[in-house]
């Protein structure tokens, strides 16, 4: 019986944001859904550590973490214009980026074949130097980088389905051939990022994939997509574990997105991106949570997701 890992912690909770979008309402509506799932016997639950100083500087500069730490340790307040801390995030935000590194090291040394990060903050907006977009630090980076630096993996997949371009995860990896960033988004939506013709550059020229899409665009349109376009070039390229920027927010009632995804859509999906992994990676993906802000959509949501990385 295949088993997927769900990589959670309590304090991802104390990240409060207020008035916000991106609440611990979104992670107790998928902890109860999967909890009650009829697969939820198959599903282990794993204890991880924080990140490293080391692990996040990978991706961030010294001066960007000293920031965070510093805005959330003297009582929190805004990052930028939608991004809020309070003194819990920081514990949080090491513990996302910890999360999504354990779940990368553990698909990879066979301790689980698929895992799915139930982690706030997000993570793929956040740039070099920079929060953003209700992000902190760039699990999915921070993790890719941690598995290809310390030698687990030469080649890692990342494919960004939020509704929204994972600008800083395509920046960290623009000109690095070791990991091939893919993303379907809508296009010209916030942050404004993620053209066609934005394809990567020096070594990294060609493993830089960006699909624009029109909004409403739905189930057929992403399938479509990843079969014409995304899984022949990742059959190509031979990741050793395909990471994903698991976004819940293309969902045909989230309230920020503009898309029409449905619920069996993100099944769906996740069974295209499985059914490559069977094939060039030993089935090997770890899905890491950004956006979804219709609580129950998100939900549901990822319980199909997650329903999808069983193999069910």
């Amino acid at each position: 019986m295949n088993k997927s890992a769900i990589f959670y912690h309590p304090a991802f909770l104390l990240h409060d944001t207020g008035p916000h979008p991106e609440t611990a309402a979104r992670l107790n509506s998928i902890t109860g859904y999967l909890k009650k799932a009829p697969f939820a016997s198959q599903l282990a639950w794993p204890s991880f550590n924080p990140a490293s100083y080391e692990d996040i500087t990978a991706i961030h500069s010294a001066g960007h973490f000293s920031h965070v730490r510093n805005v959330c340790q003297t009582g929190g307040g805004y990052l930028d214009a939608d991004t809020v801390v309070c003194q819990d995030s920081w514990e949080a935000a090491l513990l996302a980026a910890g999360a999504a590194c354990s779940a990368a090291e553990g698909a990879l040394g066979g301790e689980h074949k698929t895992a799915f990060c139930a982690v706030r903050p997000p993570g793929h907006h956040a740039e070099a130097a920079r929060a953003m977009g209700f992000c902190l630090f760039n699990n999915i980076a921070i993790a890719a980088r941690k598995v290809t630096r310390g030698g687990q993996a030469r080649r890692v997949a990342i494919i960004d389905f939020d509704v929204h371009h994972g600008n800083g995860t395509q920046h960290a990896f623009y000109d690095d051939p070791s990991v091939y960033f893919v993303s379907l988004h809508l296009a010209g939506h916030y942050p404004g990022t993620g053209w066609e013709g934005e394809t990567g550059e020096g070594e990294g020229a060609g493993t830089t994939m960006n699909l624009p899409m029109e909004a409403g665009s739905g189930d057929a349109d992403y399938l479509y997509l990843l079969e014409r376009h995304v899984l022949p070039a990742l059959d190509k390229y031979r990741p050793e574990l395909i990471l994903l920027s698991a976004g819940f927010d293309a969902h045909v009632a989230d309230p920020l997105g503009g898309m029409a995804i449905s619920t069996e859509g993100y099944y769906q999906i996740t069974r295209a991106i499985t059914g490559l992994a069977d094939e060039v990676c030993g089935g090997r993906v770890v899905s890491v949570l950004e956006g979804g802000y219709n609580i129950t959509a998100l939900g549901e949501s990822a319980r199909a997701h997650v329903r999808a990385l069983l193999g069910m």
